[in-house]
């Protein structure tokens, strides 16, 4: 067995996949995460802060270390809405490769769609209809229709769980602002026959961790679940009613996403209120598999 690790800088959270890999399948997989919020103020200021950029450096440098530790091959980096926006990024990209020896790659919006469908296409149980995958970040949203490996849309806006509360905060009209941003990309998927939903990212997988109130978070038993517009309706009832120190004791809310996760539900509501969509299935394959694939040409299908 062949050992690999990938790391994605997202505006929310940094996260780790550690993979076995052998005949060109994934056999064995853990993920680790770190909120390290790097995208903090990018949206208003146009750069990382210091402190944000210090923060993410020493989290780089944990996560190459535990990588290492494994036993892998190689390690693979991405980054995307945050570092790609700001105008130090580049700055930020120099500074882990001279104290790593890792190159990151940033992505464009729509590198980080397709690789995000990419990615849930090696857990996804039906891909012979037509799919369409949504990644809620912190700083972006991912839209990716395909039908298996061809895929026939590829749509990133930027509206995310961080950049949202930054912009309004929680008392603002946080549906009707996603529902106003992405006019035209609702109305373009409107005419597309949409079969099944499936949801990547942070807001996504703690709604069907909240549901199932895990403690701890349990991969298996958030992938592959499925979420209903009226249980995601009640489960943001449930946390606009409460303070955020209230819902940081919630079981299957990660205590640094308490203060982002109503925007994030904000917009899963507008995405399946505009598509006319009733349910969604969760996937825990996303871009950190699709960064696999994309290196290792690994199975999807």
């Amino acid at each position: 067995m062949k050992k690999y690790a990938a790391i994605d800088i997202g505006t929310n959270s940094m996260r780790l996949l550690l993979a076995g890999i052998e005949e060109n399948s994934i056999i064995h997989r853990t993920k680790e995460i770190n909120t390290t919020r790097i995208g903090q103020a990018v949206d208003q200021g146009g750069f990382i802060t210091e402190e944000g950029m210090e923060r993410n450096l020493q989290a780089f440098q944990d996560f190459v270390k535990k990588a290492k530790e494994y036993g892998v091959e190689k390690i693979f980096a991405i980054a995307t809405s945050a570092v790609r926006d700001a105008k130090n990024g580049g700055d930020f990209v120099q500074a882990a490769f001279d104290e790593t020896g890792i190159l990151i790659e940033v992505l464009t919006g729509k590198q980080e769609a397709e690789m995000g469908y990419r990615g849930v296409l090696m857990g996804l149980e039906n891909s012979d209809v037509e799919t369409l995958v949504i990644d809620i970040g912190g700083g972006s949203t991912e839209f990716i229709l395909g039908k298996g490996t061809d895929l026939q849309e590829r749509i990133s806006e930027n509206v995310g769980a961080v950049r949202i509360t930054e912009r309004i905060g929680e008392e603002g009209e946080l549906q009707e602002t996603v529902e106003k941003i992405m006019k035209t990309t609702f109305n373009r998927l409107k005419k597309k026959k949409i079969q099944q939903l499936i949801g990547i990212g942070g807001t996504i997988t703690t709604l069907a961790a909240l549901h199932q109130e895990l403690d701890p978070y349990d991969m298996e038993k958030v992938h592959n679940y499925s979420l209903g517009l009226k249980d995601i309706n009640s489960i943001k009832e449930k946390l606009t009613g409460l303070t955020i120190e209230e819902r940081k004791k919630l079981k299957g809310l990660h205590p640094k996403r308490a203060d982002i996760i109503v925007a994030g539900v904000a917009i899963l509501q507008a995405i399946m209120k505009n598509l006319a969509i009733t349910s969604i299935t969760v996937s825990e394959y996303d871009n950190l598999e699709g960064l696999m694939y994309k290196n290792l040409q690994l199975t999807i299908l």
